[in-house]
């Protein structure tokens, strides 16, 4: 008999529009000093920076000291006045549970919990763990299985944020399947040897690089049926 599933979901790829929330919460910001830039562009230039920032980064260091420093070189490189960053980017998480979730996601994630052969659905993020509880995804899935880069001590793409989150399955008598949206994610999931599942999502692509998932479906309403295969 298989052992019973963990699903994990990433936080801000699979599970919610981060860009189109994110492009608002920062759009406001620049509106109110009068900045001749939309959110969408500010947006894009802190994310990739917050990315690249990632993949050096390791905890004590938090998500949201990362953050912060990638909204500061934004500033920077976009010629803004930036001194503020730090607050600017507290302002903007504290606003992270008016993001929208993706629309397929209240109903996927739901048929996903009510398989048999899941015991646990639950996230697997970049995060701090309060701001993982902060956001309108976190009341989808078990509270008990909020994995933060916090909690595990590592960021995405390191392959010890994945072995400690299928240790901690493990413990538990479950086998960990990671359902993933992000380039770095798919691939580092796969790297790292975990069962993946990409979730296709908007502007988000393979890493041409990288290996390709043996499982991928475009809507998470698919996810169910797929993973009652598993």
């Amino acid at each position: 008999m298989s052992e019973p599933l963990l699903v994990t979901f990433d936080l801000f790829s699979a599970l919610t529009d981060s860009a189109t929330g994110g492009s608002a919460a920062l759009g406001a910001i620049a509106a109110g000093r009068g900045w001749p830039v939309g959110g969408a562009e500010l947006y894009a230039a802190w994310d990739s920076r917050n990315k690249a920032a990632q993949r050096t980064a390791a905890p004590p260091t938090t998500f949201a000291e990362v953050s912060a420093g990638a909204l500061a070189a934004a500033y920077d490189d976009l010629g803004l006045d930036g001194p503020q960053a730090r607050a600017d980017m507290g302002a903007v998480h504290g606003g992270v549970g008016d993001w929208p979730l993706w629309p397929d996601v209240a109903a996927g994630v739901a048929a996903v919990a009510a398989l048999p052969g899941v015991a646990a659905v639950g996230l697997l993020s970049n995060v701090d763990d309060a701001l993982a509880r902060r956001t309108r995804a976190a009341g989808l899935v078990d509270a008990d299985w909020l994995l933060t880069s916090q909690r595990l001590g590592a960021f995405k793409p390191d392959p010890a944020i994945y072995a400690r989150a299928a240790e901690a399955a493990s413990g538990a008598g479950l086998r960990l399947v990671h359902v993933a949206a992000s380039a770095r994610d798919v691939r580092g999931a796969l790297e790292a040897g975990i069962t993946a599942v990409r979730l296709a999502r908007p502007g988000h692509a393979l890493d041409p690089d990288g290996p390709a998932p043996p499982h991928e479906v475009a809507d998470a309403g698919d996810l169910a049926g797929l993973l009652d295969g598993l």
